[in-house]
């Protein structure tokens, strides 16, 4: 019971961290990766649809992603929607494709992704908290209920602690690494 609660407690922190990296994907920085694109919604035929799900999405230069539609009819309704996204990008029909110019950040735009970063990265310390305060409210009920010594939940409270200091670290450990991405002209 008490493995149980533990390796449920360590998947969902697994997936909080994961969640966290795949939103940092698209927050932009300085240089140019498809996951600034990706997730953007597009109006495809009244259907709301991922840009990942219309077009391969390619960094031909550091500061360009060429955008290459399965559909060429959906060219402008792309278009639209990296514009509706105010990412800050140009973008421009050349022919079958987009190409997107992502110019350098100013100073002001790098603090204020560093601050919406930090911010991101509370919600995900808060997400990894949460988890700790269901497993250790499980562990109560199973030692309220006698399937589990009191020795056995210190333990397993000890246990779910050390996951916790480990997964917020690595969230930590993501959030400086992004950070020292968008600080880096």
């Amino acid at each position: 019971m008490l493995k149980d609660i533990l390796s449920e407690a360590e998947n969902k922190m697994k997936k909080a961290v994961e969640v966290f990296e795949r939103d940092l994907n698209s927050m932009r920085t300085g240089r140019a990766h498809p996951g600034l694109l990706e997730k953007i919604p597009v109006d495809y035929y009244g259907a709301i649809t991922p840009l990942q799900h219309l077009a391969a999405i390619s960094v031909p230069e550091t500061r360009s992603l060429l955008v290459q539609p399965f559909d060429r009819q959906a060219i402008s309704a792309i278009e639209k929607a990296i514009m509706k996204a105010d990412l800050g990008v140009s973008v421009r029909v050349d022919g079958t494709v987009l190409r997107v110019s992502v110019p350098m950040l100013t100073e002001e735009r790098r603090k204020d992704l560093v601050k919406q970063l930090r911010r991101r990265l509370e919600e995900e310390k808060v997400a990894v908290r949460n988890i700790r305060r269901e497993a250790l409210d499980l562990l109560k009920t199973e030692q309220k209920d006698h399937r589990i010594t009191e020795d056995e939940e210190r333990r397993g409270q000890n246990d779910i602690q050390k996951l916790t200091d480990r997964y917020i670290k690595e969230l930590e450990s993501v959030a400086e690494s992004r950070e020292r991405d968008l600080l880096t002209p």
